[in-house]
């Protein structure tokens, strides 16, 4: 009898949790920090004054990132445990009406009725909870929630991206200033949409020029706002 090997294979799913938090911490983290200084520099203040304000908006925006998506990946982790602990109750209280939805799930996905019955009676007696979690709930080990993970790098990687255009703010003399800010942080929001479209397996050119257009769009707001009404916004 020939044994059954699986062959390798490589996918980008177990990727989605911490690549959305990194591209977006990043992304966040280039453009409101290139903004805040655009709109800062913009309302005619002194070159220590933008990079001070730069430096305070990089701690405070990565400290809201990670925050903000631990609370929020908590949550869905949250809803995730409830829903399992229902599952689980269900799979005590009533065995054969759950192993009839499970039947019930296959034939719907196009098994005829006894091969479904014995596909859904098979993966019971294996792991009757982790059967349902991912063909009735959606919940897998790959995409589920790790609040601890998203905020780490939401933060991490926020820090990174506003750092960048810091770094030109720090080093860009005062005349050069906004065209140097302005300039670097639609490369780097250009490259980090190619690079993140790349890891997720999609078109590069399409991520790099949807994550610069936003940006620039983000900056040049910001910039107007900040000299229409003369003062830091």
């Amino acid at each position: 009898m020939t044994s059954l090997q699986r062959h390798s294979e490589r996918h980008r799913t177990d990727r989605i949790g911490w690549l959305r938090a990194a591209v977006l911490g990043a992304n966040d983290g280039i453009v409101s920090t290139a903004s805040l200084v655009l709109g800062v520099a913009a309302a005619s203040s002194s070159h220590s004054s933008i990079l001070v304000t730069g430096v305070a908006g990089l701690v405070a925006g990565a400290m809201s990132m990670a925050a903000g998506e631990y609370v929020s990946v908590h949550s869905r982790a949250d809803t995730e445990k409830a829903d399992l602990s229902r599952e689980r109750d269900e799979l005590q209280a009533a065995p054969t009406a759950e192993l009839h939805e499970l039947t019930a799930i296959y034939i719907s996905r196009g098994l005829d009725q006894a091969l479904a019955a014995q596909v859904a009676e098979q993966l019971m007696q294996h792991d009757a909870l982790g059967a349902h979690a991912r063909e009735e709930l959606g919940i897998s080990v790959e995409l589920s929630a790790r609040p601890i993970q998203a905020a780490l790098s939401s933060a991490a990687s926020f820090a990174v991206g506003a750092a960048l255009p810091l770094a030109v703010t720090a080093a860009a003399p005062g005349p050069l200033l906004t065209l140097s800010v302005a300039g670097t942080s639609l490369v780097f929001l250009a490259v980090l949409g190619a690079v993140a479209a790349q890891a997720g397996g999609a078109n590069p050119v399409t991520g790099a020029a949807r994550v610069t257009f936003w940006g620039a769009l983000a900056m040049a707001v910001t910039a107007g706002v900040g000299a229409l009404f003369g003062a830091p916004v």
